[in-house]
């Protein structure tokens, strides 16, 4: 079977491939090899400019010439790797060996070219690879989508911050919010949990097979690779990483950071499946309509309904990006002695639990800018709940000391259909200041917000 869209294992190749083509060049396989060409091109330059004096300093256009290697890296490029690979059976090495090949016409680079990968062990190429491609989907994926999902919860908390909710606490009428205030909740909790994946520092480490520079020290016991290293790794690109220096490790870097990563980002995504549930249930109460799309189908047999489907789907894909995510948090900075092989083969689906929470971020988009707001079934559940004023009257009785006041109320409301008739006589018979009366009788469950408003705009 020849591979399409439609044979590919995963959905996220197959059924879902057009939405993720962003991160597909960072995450793939392809993009893996780039980052680590990058490494290894960053690192002879260096070599060269460290003083030593076997490896003078490039011209310009060498310089010029490896940085293009990493600028225009391609497909062919990677396949050209895979090739290689077939007779190495080892990845990074084929990599070096591609490099080398590109060093045949240029009498300079190949005179050096045994300072390609010089003391380097495969983990100095890998793990500040993966770094990079990290970096390169937080900041051109992840951080936007969420960024673009904040931006919609503020514009929307802003709209209808006075826009009266009923609250439904433990699924019962409770006291009334916003629309605006509940979406506000939401912002500021995925804005500081944004906040927090933007935050982790993103590391690397280049100090040979067990962490120690034997390998480098044998060749020049003089020379202070622990600096050299870390001005490589912290340097701005493109002839630095632009990483921060892991200055402990055994052969891998310890992956924590990786880990503080990973949890920071399902921490935002276990936020946006409590969300994502939220606008579920209040599509299903009517609170929300969902604009439609001509040709859309809800139903295979039910011709009438519009299915809140991209809150399904973003909620699903949520679920899926987090067991990943959990799974590589808590396995990762796990290694037996100074190396195994078991993180190898998982750090290569670091691209897969991306890649479910970039679908879901998709869904969510999608789904929030096709919600109207439906203003009429807010105002009617709101006036079918006049119970949820028991706790304004049984607060104001408690305050000009009526006795048994929350008992009061909950012989009047607790388990029946309260009327405002009921409420108002009860109201009436109250012994308290006129005035308090008229302020009572004038509340309705719509009015009865407290600070919501004012909350949601604030947020």
């Amino acid at each position: 079977m020849s591979f399409s869209p439609i044979s590919a294992l995963s959905p996220l190749d197959g059924r879902y491939a057009s939405k993720l083509s962003p991160l597909r060049p960072l995450m793939s396989e392809l993009g893996y090899m780039h980052r680590r060409v990058q490494v290894e091109v960053a690192w002879f330059i260096a070599l060269s400019d460290a003083g030593f004096d076997e490896f003078k300093p490039l011209t310009p256009g060498a310089r010029t010439y490896l940085l293009g290697l990493v600028k225009n890296f391609s497909e062919a490029d990677g396949l050209a790797i895979k090739e290689i690979e077939k007779t190495t059976n080892h990845d990074v090495k084929a990599v070096e060996y591609w490099i080398k090949s590109k060093f045949e016409a240029r009498p300079e680079l190949l005179a050096a070219s045994e300072f390609v990968h010089f003391a380097c062990t495969s983990e100095d190429i890998n793990n500040t690879s993966h770094a990079l491609q990290i970096k390169a989907a937080r900041d051109t994926v992840v951080l936007p989508a969420l960024d673009g999902i904040i931006t919609k919860l503020r514009e929307m908390a802003q709209a209808y911050a006075d826009v009266p909710l009923l609250s439904r606490t433990h699924g019962q009428t409770a006291s009334p919010t916003t629309v605006g205030k509940e979406v506000a909740n939401v912002l500021v909790r995925l804005a500081a949990a944004r906040e927090k994946i933007a935050a982790v520092k993103l590391m690397g480490k280049m100090n040979g097979a067990v962490g120690n520079y034997n390998a480098h020290l044998s060749a020049w016991p003089d020379f202070d690779w622990e600096a050299f290293s870390q001005k490589v790794i912290e340097s701005p690109e493109p002839l630095g990483l632009g990483l921060t220096f892991q200055p402990y490790s055994i052969q891998i870097e310890p992956h924590d950071y990786m880990a503080e990563f990973f949890d920071a980002v399902a921490r935002a995504n276990t936020i946006l499946v409590d969300w994502s549930r939220d606008v579920w249930g209040y599509v299903s109460l009517g609170y929300f309509k969902q604009r439609l799309k001509a040709g859309e189908i809800g139903s295979s047999t039910m011709p009438h309904k519009v299915n809140p489907i991209d809150f399904e789907n973003a909620e699903g894909n949520l679920g899926l990006a987090n067991a990943l995510l959990r799974h590589l948090s808590e396995k990762l900075p796990v290694s037996r002695w100074q190396r195994d092989l078991t993180d190898s083969t998982v750090l290569r689906n670091i691209g897969v639990a991306l890649g479910y929470a970039a679908l879901a971020y998709n869904s969510l988009m999608v789904g929030l800018n096709k919600l109207e707001l439906n203003e009429e079934a807010l105002a009617a559940d709101l006036d079918a709940s006049w119970e949820v004023l028991a706790e304004p009257i049984q607060t104001v009785m408690r305050r000009f000391g009526v006795q048994g006041a929350y008992e009061k109320l909950k012989e009047v409301t607790r388990g029946k259909t309260v009327t405002a008739e009921a409420l108002h006589g009860l109201i009436r018979s109250l012994d308290i200041p006129q005035a308090e009366k008229d302020r009572l009788l004038a509340m309705t469950p719509g009015s009865y917000v407290g600070k919501a408003a004012e909350l949601a705009r604030r947020a």
